[in-house]
């Protein structure tokens, strides 16, 4: 499972690089989220039109799946940032020092091959869907109200890129410390214990109260 983790900052280039790529991060997982109030504020419209009308919006369905790669994948990259994704927590926690510098870098060098690959495959799902000589630009449509599905299809390596860059600062970051021996590195996620994730909870009620 995830832990709770925390990204130290200081005046390096690593640091400052992560800083503006979490802008970045921030915004589209805000466009996730807006995402979804859109979805459920069509949901209610869908609900009161069958209801009350006997008419639900039309092409319902088809909103959705166009929605689905803004819910699905604009946030990934901020939650890798945090090390929110799902993590082997019970085996990291017993690493300490290089070793767990070591594992990680692996890790995350893993994941960005995958990740490329992935980026490489979207990529060309999406140009097999994109014309510029075809009606909207599309050689494909939702079968319900014809809505383009490239946009749609655009998402997914452009979010996949943006993972990619956050893996890269990564594995600067934990590579630095392997070769260094740094004790807390920064721009990459530090996962809290137990006492820690305590205390860090209890100074932010304490500052809410």
């Amino acid at each position: 499972m995830a832990g709770q983790a925390t990204v130290l900052e200081d005046g390096s280039l690593i640091s400052r690089l992560d800083k503006k790529l979490l802008k970045l991060e921030r915004f589209l997982a805000l466009l996730s989220g807006i995402a979804v109030f859109g979805l459920m504020a069509l949901a209610v419209v869908s609900v009161s039109g069958r209801n009350a009308l006997n008419a639900p919006l039309p092409g319902y369905v088809d909103w959705i799946e166009q929605a689905m790669p803004l819910i699905a994948f604009l946030g990934i990259s901020f939650v890798q940032r945090d090390g929110g994704h799902i993590r082997m927590d019970i085996v990291i926690s017993r690493l300490h020092g290089r070793s767990l510098w070591l594992f990680e870098t692996i890790s995350v060098v893993l994941i960005l091959l995958l990740m490329l690959a992935l980026v490489w495959g979207s990529w060309s799902h999406f140009e097999r869907s994109f014309d510029f000589s075809a009606p909207f630009w599309s050689r494909d449509s939702s079968i319900d109200i014809g809505i383009p599905l490239w946009p749609a299809k655009l998402l997914a390596p452009i979010a996949f890129s943006v993972l990619c860059l956050r893996l890269i600062l990564q594995i600067w970051g934990y590579g630095k410390a392997l070769v260094l021996g740094l004790e807390h590195p920064v721009a990459v996620p530090l996962i809290q214990d137990t006492a820690a994730q305590a205390a860090a909870e209890a100074e932010q009620f304490e500052r809410r109260s």
